[in-house]
């Protein structure tokens, strides 16, 4: 073989550093050139030039060409090799190191050009270099073809017309990657970017799939270096299917940071790009200065997926070279290792999964320049392709149309390229499955056809979720509150009816008859609604469904409201007329109490609430809103799972007004209670007999009202504590009312089960009506010996005085003498008289009260 089919700069340490090493390089070159033009013209060959640009060196993007370029020396010697390919020419390749920097491969493509010999055709990788050199080269009519170059981007055939690549698109990826999301049931997924353009472009073609496919994308971050802030969103926005697209040296960094992170493992997927080597995660880790461990590196790629254009012949049948992939591999192994790599211990060089990419392309310009020398012979214009110039649009085109049609079966498989210049290719499904890659399946985008091996392993044994299921659980009462507190209540209707029952049977007695029955039954049919509350306040979502629970709200607000107004109403009633009989005069006093005036207050208090109530009904009704709450783990589950509880409320849209509303009237009740049961307490009235036990029950409604209320709206989001709370204060007060309104009443039919006088139990005990018209006679008899009395003092004062006038009189007569102590003897007899008057008066008062 000679030195020109071997190419020139084939060392991966070749590398440009700056322009007077460029200079220096392009005279170098121009020195070899004219030796082997020298050697090929006595060898009897024509050099047909073709310049190729390989990223060996650098610290970013993909360095491909240390596989590849090799991969290109094989090519160039079997095309050279075979006699019936470029008859009577040697395809030469002049090369040189991009490290995929697109400056830099823009200065190796003109040096390539600008240098003698004529170049026919450029090769070029990494998607960079390529995006900067195909956008160029138009400008010299020279067809690029790309080895290594992914980006979407390049399909623009407006802007790349020359442009062609046996490389897939990276847009090859996104039908499969949609494919596998539908397949797992995917509807989530996060986008993790490099901003580079090769994977903006993929992004952009991704979310146009996804959006179609009805694929939500939670996030899409990106960086340019360091993606730790970019992968810490990730965390934050719950991602849980990742799609990463960045080059290796990137994914090494996002790797690690996914450690740190603990994103991985059985709760997330990341898709990575398949064309990364075998053992990415765990080489250049010092060099590159990551911080993790290489057994972290292995723990954070543990599972994650890879897609990948079929760049090795899948059927070990034989190639347009006469190889097979397998041979192929064998060749490409002994050329590495001759060059320096240990692929005996799996260390295989960047781009080894694209070098068939690098030995088809070769194969293509071969294939393509021997289909433009049949052209150009039949069209009979008199050219050869030693005659292409730059300017030379004729052979270019005719070099297009070669390149576009060309077709043929390589080591990478079926070499063709589509309308935009692009690979058409298979998609290649991997999973990193204990430290090794296993083949899942291979996915034909033309067809739509997805060969699926079935061995995908997932860690935890069942396939990973798009999110973390958040389950709706719904805070209802503590069942066995809702049964103790239904159970107190139920004791306490059952009492209420039993009292009910004592107070109709026994209304004839001078206890109940005085104490009003009807009013008291009332208020026994409010304790029984109130209690009914109790229960209706702890039916929720465990009863009832979202439908009804609307009409479970209505008939909380009514029961409890009526319950309220009817045994409150009642006592307040009586508390009031009490205060009224205290403003009264004497004279009033003998008039009776007319029930009806307290069956009034209580109608008017009820109707007041009715009218509230149905306007706020058909207003504003009340509805069922739920309240959320953070997100809690369970108890016990393995599965990525989030509790999301939730508390049912009644509500309205004003509800605070239709609140203020009802809470201002009641309380305006209460207030204006409390202030005559505090104005009546030291009060008797033996018209109502259990007046200060009414008070005492104001007393204690009011302050558990007060308390309650508020209380209850702050702790409102707790359902237990919010439940029990409001029902102890409805039983206390209801309980509380009746032991101290009906206790007394039944101690004292108890003890005194006959008709008699009542006992000294009750200092408010009644009387019968000849008793109080007797007590009515003695008072005013006794206020008429008062005036009485003070009339007899009058005169005794006067009398006293006339007496001690007469004895200043000097010598007065006997006769006198005995007239005037006849006459005080009268007047001290009067007196006497007078005086034990009202004794007997008082004598006849403490009679009175002992009656």
């Amino acid at each position: 073989m000679s030195f020109a089919t071997m190419g020139f700069f084939n060392r991966r340490t070749t590398r440009v550093v700056n322009k007077s090493d460029m200079l220096l390089f392009s005279l170098i070159n121009v020195s070899l050139l004219v030796l082997v033009l020298n050697i090929d013209a006595a060898s009897g060959y024509n050099q047909l030039h073709i310049g190729g640009i390989f990223p060996i060196n650098g610290k970013g993007g993909w360095q491909g060409g240390q596989a590849c370029m090799p991969a290109a020396k094989l090519a160039l010697q079997d095309v050279n090799e075979k006699e019936d390919l470029l008859p009577g020419f040697n395809l030469t390749l002049h090369s040189n190191d991009s490290e995929c920097e697109p400056g830099l491969g823009a200065s190796v493509m003109y040096n390539l050009v600008y240098n003698a010999p004529q170049k026919l055709m450029l090769l070029a990788g990494c998607s960079t270099v390529c995006t900067t050199v195909a956008e160029a080269a138009k400008m010299w009519n020279l067809v690029v073809l790309c080895y290594g170059a992914s980006s979407p981007a390049l399909s623009d055939r407006g802007r790349f017309p020359t442009l062609f690549r046996t490389h897939p698109s990276a847009t090859v990826h996104n039908p499969t990657r949609i494919k596998l999301m539908q397949k797992f049931g995917w509807s989530r997924v996060a986008i993790l970017q490099q901003a580079e353009e090769v994977f903006i472009s993929t992004v952009e073609d991704l979310e146009t799939r996804c959006k179609d496919a009805g694929i939500e994308i939670v996030t899409r971050q990106s960086f340019l270096s360091d993606p730790t802030d970019a992968v810490r969103n990730l965390r934050r926005q719950d991602a849980r299917i990742i799609v990463g697209l960045f080059y290796v040296v990137a994914a090494r960094r996002v790797l690690c940071e996914m450690y740190k992170q603990q994103i991985y493992g059985r709760a997330y997927v990341w898709f990575f790009i398949g064309w990364y080597e075998d053992n990415w995660y765990e080489v250049n880790l010092k060099n590159e200065n990551i911080s993790c461990t290489k057994e972290q590196m292995r723990m954070a790629a543990q599972g994650h997926l890879t897609t990948e254009a079929l760049m090795w012949n899948q059927n070990n049948q034989k190639t347009i070279s006469g190889m097979s992939s397998e041979d192929f591999r064998k060749r490409l192994n002994d050329a590495l290792i001759e060059e320096g790599y240990d692929i005996n211990h799996n260390r295989y060089p960047e781009g080894y999964q694209e070098a068939p990419l690098a030995y088809d392309a070769v194969w293509s310009v071969a294939l393509a320049f021997n289909k433009t020398m049949q052209k150009l012979k039949e069209m009979n214009v008199g050219k050869n392709l030693k005659d292409f110039t730059y300017t030379d649009k004729e052979i270019a085109n005719t070099i297009y149309s070669a390149m576009n049609s060309t077709q043929f079966l390589g080591v990478s498989g079926v070499v063709a390229f589509s309308s935009q210049g692009d690979r058409i290719a298979l998609t290649q499904i991997e999973q990193m499955i204990d430290g090794q890659y296993y083949k899942l399946g291979y996915y034909d985008t033309q067809a739509d056809n997805l060969t699926w091996f079935n061995m995908e392993k997932w860690d935890g044994g069942k396939v990973p979720q798009d999110r973390t299921i958040v389950r709706r659980v719904l805070r209802t009462v503590s069942l066995p509150l809702f049964i103790c507190m239904s159970t107190v209540s139920g004791c306490g209707i059952v009492v209420a009816l039993v009292l009910i029952v004592f107070n109709i049977w026994h209304r004839h007695r001078r206890v109940i008859q005085s104490s009003h029955p009807v009013c008291n039954t009332i208020m026994l049919f409010g304790v029984i609604i109130c209690l009914v509350s109790v229960i209706l306040l702890g039916i929720d979502g465990q009863f009832v469904t979202a439908e009804n629970y609307p009409k479970i709200c209505q008939a909380r607000s009514w029961i409890l409201s009526m319950g309220f107004t009817m045994a409150y109403g009642a006592m307040f009633s009586k508390v009031w007329r009490v205060h009224r009989f205290t403003t009264k005069t004497k004279a009033d006093l003998k008039k009776k109490v007319e029930p009806w005036k307290l069956y009034t207050m209580v109608t008017g208090l009820l109707t007041a609430d009715f009218v509230i109530l149905l306007t706020w009904q058909i207003q504003d009704p009340l509805q069922r809103r739920l309240e959320t709450f953070p997100l809690e783990d369970p108890i016990s589950s393995n599965d990525d799972v989030k509790i999301r509880p939730e508390l049912e409320h009644c509500e309205s849209h004003n509800n605070s007004v239709w609140l203020g509303v009802i809470y201002g009237f009641k309380g305006l009740i209460l207030v204006f209670g409390l202030f005559l049961a505090y104005e009546t307490r030291s009060v008797k009235v033996k018209q109502i007999n259990d007046s200060r036990y009414v008070g005492m029950s104001i007393y204690n409604v009011v302050v558990l009202c007060l308390i309650t209320a508020p209380v209850a709206m702050v702790i409102a989001s707790q359902q237990d504590a919010s439940y029990a709370f409001v029902a102890l204060a409805v039983i206390f007060c209801c309980f509380l009312s009746m032991l101290l309104i009906f206790v007394p009443k039944v101690i004292e039919v108890l003890r005194h089960p006959a008709d008699k006088a009542e006992s000294k139990f009750n200092n408010d005990t009644g009387i019968s009506k000849e008793d109080e018209e007797r007590y009515q006679k003695l008072v005013t008899e006794n206020d008429d010996l008062q005036k009485l009395i003070a009339q007899k003092e009058d005169k005794i004062r006067i009398l006293k005085q006339r007496l001690a006038d007469k004895e200043t009189t000097a010598k007065s007569g006997q006769v006198q003498f005995g007239d005037s102590l006849t006459t005080n003897n009268n007047a001290q007899f009067n007196n006497n008289q007078l005086t034990t008057t009202p004794a007997a008066a008082v004598t006849q008062d403490l009679r009175d009260e002992r009656i």
